[in-house]
């Protein structure tokens, strides 16, 4: 199947770029990958993000961007893209169910994916106490005791700003010394809503409809002990999910792909938006920006390839 635009992803960065290559008459196809929404779809809150005053949950609020793409006509298909091939063009892309595809251009937005403890109770309590993101869901802690694992400039940055609004804030750190900025320790030592857990990890995350403790081992001595809390915060890093592009495109040593100012890989024709380059700002209103700007430029380039010869485009976005 051949088509003008593949968008690969379902998150806000996605599902944005859906939205305006389909107001511009491009006919997009999105492949959603394995979990619809992205990160924020794990969010059982979302007050952060702009024209909701009452708050939205994650999962609603992608249904509704991507409803709103329909609107103008954008398809999507819940499929995972397992191969690509940039090396000519059309670009090939697979999918997981069999599907072959031809796109004139691809909009990468795979985002990136929180470093999980890999402990028992982690998954089952996520967005039930269980978060990676204080900015999304500090504000639902007030007045409790709260967990944040990790040692370096995020789990104290973070850690700093759930002062608040909890009760107590537990710095839960593998060592006895933290990786973070000098002036972010010296920040969190001298908060007094903050205390350290030092040689410390998780053994697993306990409660029935929500956290109700942590269970720790100490790895100097090996004891283990509980830690009462209403909340996790998980700060041991991210990953991009671009795994499928290695080899293909430029990436940093962390692998998140290398892109211009104007959303653009070395290859043209292939942009990426959101998570899967953006390594500093992780936000979804921030990643649909990056969206925008991705199906922009991503017209341009269709344009660019009319005038060269490539069949006109109909006015349902098809050759």
């Amino acid at each position: 199947m051949s088509e003008n635009v593949i968008i690969i992803g379902s998150g806000p960065a996605g599902l944005t770029a859906a939205l305006y290559t389909a107001r511009a008459n491009l006919d997009p196809l999105l492949i959603s990958g394995n979990e619809f929404g992205g990160q924020i779809a794990l969010t059982n809150e979302v007050e952060n993000y702009p024209g909701f005053p009452e708050g939205i949950t994650g999962p609603e609020l992608t249904e509704l961007m991507k409803q709103q793409a329909e609107k103008f006509g954008a398809r999507f298909e819940f499929d995972h893209v397992s191969k690509v091939e940039f090396g000519k063009h059309p670009f090939a892309l697979e999918t997981e169910n069999g599907e072959h595809y031809d796109a004139k251009s691809v909009i990468i937005a795979t985002g990136a994916s929180p470093r999980r403890l890999g402990v028992p109770g982690e998954l089952d309590l996520t967005g039930r106490g269980v978060s990676y993101c204080a900015t999304c869901d500090g504000f639902f802690f007030r007045g409790k005791d709260i967990a944040v694992i990790g040692g370096g400039d995020s789990a104290l940055q973070e850690g700093l700003f759930l002062t608040r609004f909890a009760n107590k804030v537990y710095i839960v750190h593998r060592r006895a010394e933290l990786r973070a900025q000098p002036i972010l320790q010296e920040r969190a030592r001298e908060n007094a809503r903050i205390d350290f857990v030092w040689d410390s990890v998780v053994r697993d995350i306990q409660g029935k409809d929500s956290v109700e403790s942590l269970g720790l081992v100490n790895v100097r001595t090996g004891g283990s002990a509980e830690l009462a809390v209403q909340g996790v915060f998980v700060y041991i890093g991210h990953y991009p999910n671009t795994e499928l592009f290695k080899g293909q495109l430029d990436m940093n040593q962390e692998g998140y792909l290398q892109v211009n100012e104007r959303l653009q890989t070395k290859i043209p024709g292939i942009f990426a938006a959101g998570e899967a380059h953006d390594h500093i700002f992780k936000q979804a209103i921030v990643s649909a920006g990056f969206g925008c700007m991705a199906a922009m430029e991503t017209e341009k380039f269709l344009a660019d390839l009319e005038h060269q010869g490539y069949p006109p485009l109909s006015p349902n976005g098809k050759p």
